[in-house]
């Protein structure tokens, strides 16, 4: 069976050479005799695989050496948590801001361990477009750290700038948007982003950290989950997700090999421009309810003008191979993810189909 066209907002479409290389390199890695699932994680074998992966990262990114690269578990789900139990440093209160779906659980997790303000809110604006910086609260003195998200993931909104958070530090969850664009890692405390968006596998989170804000962790806090402690530890405190790491690696390569986070960049604004552009001319028959500047670059959520067709159109999408095209279950509608390695001919197959599918049904 040939490989479908895979919009799944995650775990998402891989990169097929690195899948290629993957599969090549199961069961025995670079002569060594045995696969990367077998090789012992103290060995100097798995810790060159870690150091390189580290290093094309850190090249991507431009991130500076007062930042540390952390390779944590349980994804970013479960930095919700850790992001406050490593951060408050003894503060009572942490700043969030409530631009959607995954901002909420954020929300919601961090009250179990702090007071909540909110930086901004997007609920007046129903979740269809990002707060202005005049909307955004502006002393947060009192707060251990600002916490954004930056893609929206089941919403369909991203952020294309930082508000000013002064000394407060500034916390990004990235997990779909991450590696898709340049950004200036600098002006982020903390950023994380779980892989299985445009990285590799589910399970593995990335954690860049500046090097003050490690050290801060509540006492109750396990140190298998403490910045600092797998930061001293290379992230290697506890057996970390070696085949995760491995695929993340490889991914990081090939990305250098397509050019960069500029190459990225250019791609994705391609492949949603395409789809943006199909809705929005569509009289109608597709509706994107989010503010065009506020629209995702991976994640196009939109909706039918008639709900009764949606039955219909992800029935013909998957009989033409176009599969999980459907919203988030708490959002609904319908959604295409475009994450990197989504290429741009896959997006105009479903752009050639949505349009056949209006042109019969409409």
């Amino acid at each position: 069976m040939p490989r479908i066209y895979n919009f799944s907002a995650g775990p998402s479409v891989m990169p097929e050479t690195v899948l290629e290389q993957a599969r090549d390199e199961m069961l025995n890695w670079q002569g060594r005799g045995l696969s990367i699932l077998e090789m012992p994680f103290t060995g100097d074998d798995f810790k060159s695989i870690m150091a390189e992966a580290e290093a094309d990262l850190r090249d991507l990114l431009a991130i500076p050496d007062n930042y540390r690269v952390l390779f944590m578990h349980g994804g970013a789900t479960a930095q919700l948590s850790l992001v406050p139990m490593n951060l408050l440093g003894g503060k009572k209160t942490a700043a969030y801001a409530d631009l959607g779906y995954w901002s909420g659980r954020a929300i919601d997790e961090a009250k179990r361990y702090c007071d909540v303000t909110l930086a901004a809110s997007g609920k007046s604006l129903a979740y269809t477009d990002i707060p202005p910086p005049d909307a955004w609260k502006t002393d947060l003195n009192d707060a251990a750290y600002c916490h954004i998200t930056a893609n929206e993931t089941a919403d369909g909104l991203e952020m294309n700038w930082q508000p000013e958070t002064g000394n407060v530090p500034l916390v990004a969850d990235m997990t779909s948007n991450f590696l898709t664009r340049p950004i200036n890692v600098s002006e982020f405390g903390l950023i994380y982003a779980g892989a299985q968006k445009n990285i590799g596998p589910a399970g593995l989170c990335l954690v860049l950290i500046r090097d003050d804000l490690l050290g801060r962790a509540t006492p109750l806090t396990p140190k298998v989950f403490q910045y600092g402690v797998q930061a001293e530890n290379n992230s290697r405190y506890n057996t970390p997700l070696t085949y995760g790491i491995y695929l993340a690696g490889l991914v990081f390569r090939w990305l250098k090999d397509q050019g960069g986070m500029a190459a990225m960049e250019r791609e994705s604004r391609a492949k949603s421009g395409l789809l943006y552009e199909l809705i929005d001319n569509s009289n109608g028959f597709y509706t994107c309810k989010i503010a065009p500047a506020a629209r995702s670059r991976v994640n196009a959520c939109f909706h039918l003008g008639d709900p009764a067709l949606e039955p219909d159109f992800l029935d013909e999408a998957r009989k033409n191979g176009l599969f999980h095209l459907s919203g988030h279950k708490r959002i609904g509608g319908l959604r295409a993810s475009l994450y990197n390695a989504m290429p741009l001919e896959s997006v105009e197959v479903l752009a050639r189909f949505m349009d056949d599918f209006a042109q019969r049904r409409g």
